[in-house]
């Protein structure tokens, strides 16, 4: 019954992208669908009174007649009314979500956005406009409720940001004091290494913090690189010395083979790439080990690789783990692997915001994390 619905149901797609119009009509024809697409504001709502489409599919942020107003001008029409019109935005915020439900929107997607989650919101869509009369008051009432929900969410977010900004001057303090400590020549060797020890782990805690900062700006769009030519084999270096406490600890020796002298990126996110990457692999590595970062140029690409010999990542995992809060409980060998399930997730977001790729590898034993990176220079 589900596929004769779909084959009859007309999609409309108002986005001024061409990428993200090609990524939504290949989506929705995949299932069934029939489905128009219009660049702006003006042609979708030309499109929507000539084609009478079953749902509209709507980006909010589009020169010239916005899609708010678009929303608005549709509900206007008599046609309109009862038409689910799903919203598509980058801007992951509350004035965005309320600003989409005053203007008569049924749903609320954030880019980027998963061809599976697309799908199931306009199956969905399509579904509730067909609830008959004695239904639609049920269906109001979860709609709310979702509503609810939603705008609850999107406050614990901003309220996250908030508090992950305002504990970085503390932490950058406690960091100063570590460093003043670390100068004080006379300070003794005890003492010494414990100032060296607070200062690995606030670097650290610094680290998850810029990271769950950078995971919001990305999820409202707002996560761009700032491009220039970066000194790789200096970064390596420089991130191996930070790191140098944490790795002696465990007795890990920091190897690497840096063939590629220069990438185009943004050189604080790529330090914090490595630095996040190497961090993940001296915590799993086992005592007495080596972890390596090597890189290479293939395919117009600079490919960094980092491995460990520690517990390996199973292969049904290796996707799912760069999701938020997601942690590996074991492999198949029982061997655990875990984390705080935001380093990794941070990892993906950088790594895309550069056009480039992240994956996970088996070490045989241990694990390789390689990260590719587009335009390596000449």
């Amino acid at each position: 019954m589900l596929e004769t619905l779909q084959e009859k149901a007309r999609i409309l797609v108002v986005d001024d992208n061409e990428q993200n119009r090609a990524l939504a009509r290949a989506t929705l024809e995949e299932e069934g669908y029939e489905v128009v697409l219009a660049t702006g504001g003006e042609e979708g709502l030309e499109a929507f009174a000539a084609c009478a489409p079953s749902c509209v599919v709507l980006d909010v942020r589009m020169p010239g007649v916005d899609g708010f107003e678009v929303c608005r001008r549709i509900r206007a029409l008599p046609a309109g009314g009862d038409t689910p019109i799903v919203f598509l935005t980058a801007q992951r915020d509350l004035d965005t979500f309320d600003a989409a439900l005053r203007a008569g929107g049924d749903d609320f997607l954030t880019k980027p956005v998963r061809p599976t989650e697309l799908v199931l919101r306009v199956q969905v869509a399509l579904r509730l406009r067909r609830l008959n009369a004695s239904n639609r008051e049920y269906y109001e009432l979860v709609r709310r409720q979702r509503d609810d929900l939603m705008r609850l969410q999107l406050q614990k977010e901003r309220l996250s940001a908030f508090v992950v900004h305002d504990l970085k001057n503390p932490v950058g303090t406690v960091d100063l004091h570590a460093q003043l400590l670390l100068r004080d020549k006379e300070l003794p060797a005890r003492a010494h290494a414990t100032a060296a020890a607070i200062r690995d782990e606030v670097r650290s805690l610094m680290r998850l913090l810029l990271n769950l900062l950078d995971i919001s700006k990305s999820e409202e769009g707002r996560l761009a690189p700032a491009l220039a030519d970066v000194d790789l084999p200096a970064l390596v270096a420089g991130v191996f010395e930070a790191l140098g406490v944490r790795a002696r600890a465990k007795a890990i020796s920091l190897e690497s083979a840096i063939l590629t002298k220069s990438v185009r990126a943004d050189a604080d996110l790529l330090r914090r790439i490595v630095e996040n990457l190497l961090e993940n692999a001296i915590r799993h590595a086992p005592e007495d080990s080596v972890v390596r970062v090597t890189t290479a140029e293939r395919d117009g690409e600079v490919e960094i690789r980092v491995s460990d010999t520690g517990a390996g990542i199973p292969e049904a995992m290796r996707e799912t783990i760069f999701e938020r809060f997601v942690q590996v409980e074991s492999n198949e060998r029982g061997v655990t692997r875990s984390g705080r399930g935001l380093g990794l997730a941070f990892w993906r977001l950088a790594v895309e915001a550069h056009g480039g790729h992240i994956s996970v590898e088996e070490g045989a034993p241990g694990t390789v994390f390689c990260v590719r990176l587009p335009h390596a220079p000449e």
